[in-house]
């Protein structure tokens, strides 16, 4: 079942402010629970994560229609990433180094920041090269061409 696309915008939002606050504070804290938030993401989608939840119950019934919808497997995979970044973050907050800890956190602000303010989810476009390059080696070992 496709998604609404504001939702993901929406939760990458939320994690932008997150983050932030993250990385200006110093806080693990706050970044455990953005990492809890990506692995909740990961495992059973956008949907089901937080800040899906917040938007479901929230803002969408004060919203219009959605004019568009979106595969989930893309915004899957990205908070997938997002989780990635988030546990090295934790490593280097919690067991540094302090700059592993916040390289990672920015990383991962950057990308949030890029999907809240412009639409565009670096991990959705990771995910669509991803699945061409898995085709274009499925169809050459299969003796297609690939033109």
């Amino acid at each position: 079942m496709d998604i609404d696309i504001r939702g993901p915008r929406f939760g990458a939002a939320v994690t932008t402010v997150v983050l932030a606050g993250a990385l200006v504070t110093g806080s693990g804290g706050l970044l455990a629970w953005q990492t809890l938030c990506f692995a909740i993401g990961a495992a059973a989608g956008v949907g089901r994560s937080p800040y899906g939840l917040l938007f479901r119950t929230v803002v969408r019934p004060r919203l219009g229609p959605a004019a568009e919808y979106e595969s989930p497997a893309p915004p899957r995979f990205a908070q997938a990433v997002g989780l990635g970044f988030a546990l090295v973050g934790l490593v280097g907050y919690f067991w540094g180094p302090l700059w592993l800890g916040m390289a990672a956190t920015g990383c991962a602000l950057a990308a949030a920041f890029l999907n809240a303010a412009f639409g565009y989810c670096l991990g959705c476009e990771m995910y669509l090269l991803l699945r061409r390059a898995t085709a274009a080696v499925r169809r050459r070992g299969a003796g297609v061409s690939a033109t």
